[in-house]
Formats: C-alpha cells, sequence, structure tokens
C-alpha cells in the first residue's frame, strides 16, 4: 500500500478469474474445490476494492463457452453460484451487485437468485460488483448490433448516425465506464473474448499466480503496475506530459 499512489486508483478494474480448475488438479482434488475456493478469492478481493476506492470491479465468472464444459462442472459450478450470492460481502462494503450475459440460459432458480441479489443491493453506493455470466463480447456486440439494426429499419435512426458512442450505449455494460485496468491470473495470456470492445484501451496485466491464490498484495502490485504506465489514448508522450502539467 505505500507504493499505491492513492489519487490514481483505477476506477474501474476488471478480472479473468483463471486457475480454479489447474490449482485443484494439482493439489489432486476435484475442478469443483477450485471454483469453491475461487468464491473465497473472490470475497477478499471485493473488499479489498471497496477499502482502495475502486467503483466497478467486473468479474468474468462463464463465458459462453464455458457451456461446452462437461455438465457435471458446469451444474457444480451453478450451484456454486447460488451458494456464494450471500448478503453479507454485497451489504457490509456497501457493494451494488449486477450481472451482464446470456442471463436467460441460465437454471431458473439461478435466474430468480441473481435478480433478488440485485434488487437487495440496489441502493448500495460504495463499488458496483459485476458478474460477467454466461456472457462473451462477440454475443454482446452481435446483440448490440440487431438492436441498432431494428432501430434503422424502425426509422427510429439513420445509419449515418451510427457511432461509438451509440455502439457502447447498446452494450449490456452500458452503465459503467470501460475498464481501466484488466487483470488475468493462471499464467494465461489472452483476453478470451472479454469486454474486447471495452477493453480498447485498458490497461491489460497477466500474473501466473492461480485465482485461488491472489491475495490482496497481488492486486496491489498489478495496480502499482498500472500505475507505472502512462495512458496515452494515441497521444504522444509529450502531449500527455503537457496536459498533465
Amino acid at each position: 500500500m505505500n507504493n499505491l499512489d492513492t489519487n490514481r486508483i483505477p476506477q474501474h478494474i476488471a478480472i479473468i478469474m483463471d486457475g480454479n480448475g489447474r490449482w485443484a488438479l494439482e493439489q489432486g482434488k476435484p475442478r469443483s474445490f477450485g471454483h469453491q475456493a475461487g468464491v473465497d478469492t473472490v470475497r477478499r478481493i471485493t473488499s479489498e476494492c471497496t477499502r482502495l476506492g475502486v467503483k466497478f470491479l467486473t468479474l468474468y465468472t462463464f463465458s459462453t463457452e464455458n457451456w461446452n464444459r462437461p455438465m457435471d462442472e458446469i451444474a457444480s459450478l451453478m450451484s456454486l453460484v447460488l451458494s456464494s450470492l450471500e448478503d453479507e460481502i454485497f451489504m457490509k462494503n456497501n457493494v451494488r451487485f449486477r450481472v451482464v450475459g446470456e442471463i436467460e440460459r441460465l437454471p431458473k432458480d439461478v435466474q430468480e437468485k441473481l435478480q433478488e441479489t440485485m434488487d437487495h443491493t440496489a441502493g448500495n453506493t460504495t463499488m458496483q460488483m459485476v458478474v460477467a455470466l454466461s456472457y462473451s463480447s462477440r454475443w454482446e456486440i452481435t446483440r448490440a448490433t440487431r438492436l441498432i439494426a431494428e432501430e434503422v429499419k424502425e426509422g427510429k435512426i439513420r445509419p449515418e448516425d451510427i457511432d461509438e458512442e451509440m455502439i457502447s450505449q447498446h452494450l449490456v455494460t452500458n452503465f459503467m465506464p470501460d475498464p481501466d485496468l484488466l487483470i488475468r491470473t493462471g499464467a494465461e495470456v489472452r483476453v478470451s473474448n472479454y469486454m474486447l470492445w471495452q477493453i480498447a484501451y485498458s490497461e491489460l496485466y497477466f500474473c501466473d499466480t492461480y485465482w485461488p491464490n491472489f491475495m490482496e498484495e497481488d492486486l496491489h502490485e498489478a495496480i502499482r503496475v498500472y500505475q507505472s504506465r502512462q495512458r496515452r489514448f494515441g497521444k504522444t508522450e509529450a502531449q500527455v506530459e503537457d496536459e498533465n502539467e
């Protein structure tokens, strides 16, 4: 913490929580054991993000492609979603809970629990924790394209009115800013169809640590690296320095 600039904490951190299954298998345990351990990490990191002043924490929990996994693992993950939606973590930290993704594909009891948690935490204001569940960026962009096409067809907008802002407003993430920092754990170096539109200028941080082992100090290190970089958004270094003077 002594190495962090508290005035430059990223307002939106997105995380690809990778390595749960491999962490468990290396201990000779089923993959579901790793997912359960990963929930404990979610609680720790959520609490630490609220303490640091992060405003949005988006967690890649279950991708559209994950529906191709063995059915017993999917069932275990869905059960874990139900059991992990405890009010304590949200109410204790004044965190609003939200979900983005193809929610209609989830089991009815999971859908109902998600909605119940969203309704109960709607008044919380310190941070929004957004879970990407049954989500993929290609699905999201395809959905946005269809919505815009329908509005063109109905005469509500003209094709020449379509710009980046309009596309962003038709995404399921339109209620929050783009991520400042994207973290991926688990030693893989790819973004796996996660918020492809939104991370155009995000700072990317990859680490070897499996998600169950990702601690507060690992989060601090990711933020420290983020703060060591100059975000230029297409401008030159000199231009950015002049703007900051």
